[in-house]
């Protein structure tokens, strides 16, 4: 028997467009977004008890993808694009269901103008709109494995990019923006098989577009303009 799977929320994030989304929850822990409850589910008693938790998991809907034909192997930007992977041994959005799965932690639960319950968190790597099917508690003691084996996802080294970004730039930034959008850039947004040092790239980000180019491990920021 068919089940149809409802949204319970949405989130509310600073991005705008696909490009320069954290390839991960949790790399940017300056990244702040909102959870919006569909008043069906903004049951205060359907949250009790979670305010005693510092994180919580983000089962969520890959919106963009859903009407596009999913593939058994994928090709990971991290292995450069040119290398074939199962589908479930990566975190592509091409799935069979399209479901997304976030850690972010819990930095408060209050309460819209509307009366639905808006949970503010850190750390996720969501687009701005996306649906969300669910929500449940991190548990430290199970969902933790510091030992575990990571595949093919830490066979390149991490590493954070030195930003330039001139003075009277970020000043154009709210200030309760500026650490957030530094910390996106460090991540570098490029996709990992991207290297041309004559390249501009467009990031939109908290209603900016900022514009930036990167050579070998510095990103310099160009240009911001505000979105219309």
């Amino acid at each position: 028997m068919e089940h149809i799977i409802r949204p319970i929320a949405y989130i509310k994030s600073d991005f705008t467009s696909k490009f320069g989304i954290p390839r991960q929850s949790g790399l940017v822990d300056e990244l702040e977004a909102e959870i919006f409850f569909e008043k069906e589910y903004s049951v205060p008693d359907a949250f009790r008890g979670l305010d005693g938790y510092s994180h919580i998991w983000i089962l969520w809907q890959f919106s963009e993808c859903v009407d596009k034909n999913w593939n058994p192997t994928v090709r990971p930007p991290r292995l450069g694009g040119n290398k074939r992977m199962g589908v479930f041994a990566s975190r592509s959005p091409f799935r069979p269901n399209s479901i997304g799965l976030s850690c972010v932690k819990l930095i408060g639960i209050g309460e819209s103008e509307d009366g639905r319950i808006v949970l503010t968190v850190s750390g996720a790597d969501l687009l701005d709109g996306t649906p969300i099917i669910d929500i449940k508690p991190y548990l430290p003691y199970v969902d933790s494995h510091p030992d575990a084996s990571g595949g093919f996802a830490l066979q390149e080294k991490e590493g954070a990019l030195e930003v330039i970004f001139p003075s009277d730039m970020l000043e154009i930034i709210p200030k309760d923006k500026q650490e957030a959008l530094t910390a996106v850039l460090k991540q570098d947004p490029r996709p990992q098989y991207h290297n041309d040092p004559n390249r501009l790239y467009g990031l939109e980000f908290a209603g900016f577009d900022v514009r930036f180019n990167i050579v070998d491990d510095v990103l310099t920021v160009v240009e911001i303009e505000k979105n219309k």
